[in-house]
């Protein structure tokens, strides 16, 4: 059965209750957790704009731009995600399932993707945001990207379903 399961989250809503389901099918399974975050510019939260990496950050010519605030708003961004990440993990240390989490830097899909099998998870927990047509052809799927390169089963969670999802006592965050 799935005894390692790595869950994708990012900073959204609906990772609230992805991470509700991991912990219950980790407890159902006796199985452990790696709780994964990819600080990218594909995360609405992110301060980097949609065509930056890291390492390339593109501007028009003439413009202006704050370092100093913008890098800022990334220590936030960075230091509030882990934070995320730790809350999430002391949640299933304290419900009887061993969990670790890693912070990493880049694509989601490709970061996700090396984790997984890095860890040798058995299973990926994704979530879906429902992006369908032109959006998901400029933006991209993570969940999609995953699910065929993973290297093990990949369960992809719709954000509607996530949603409507009511977490129990042990697993609810504030």
């Amino acid at each position: 059965m799935y005894r390692k399961i790595l869950v994708a989250l990012d900073n959204s809503p609906s990772s609230d209750a992805l991470f509700t389901h991991a912990l219950e099918l980790a407890q159902a399974t006796g199985g452990e957790l790696l709780l994964v975050h990819s600080l990218s510019s594909q995360e609405d939260s992110s301060p980097l704009p949609m065509s930056a990496t890291l390492d390339s950050i593109y501007w028009a010519p003439g413009t202006e731009i704050d370092l100093e605030a913008w890098r800022q708003e990334w220590v936030r961004y960075e230091t509030e995600s882990l934070e995320r990440l730790r809350h999430f993990a002391a949640i299933a240390n304290t419900a009887g399932v061993t969990a670790e989490f890693r912070q990493l830097v880049g694509n989601p899909a490709t970061a996700i993707c090396k984790a997984a099998q890095e860890w040798h998870a058995d299973l990926i927990l994704i979530g879906n945001r429902g992006r369908s047509g032109l959006s998901e052809l400029v933006l991209g799927s993570v969940s999609n990207h995953v699910m065929h390169r993973a290297p093990c089963s990949v369960l992809v969670m719709k954000a509607a379903a996530l949603s409507e999802a009511e977490p129990p006592a042990i697993a609810r965050v504030s």
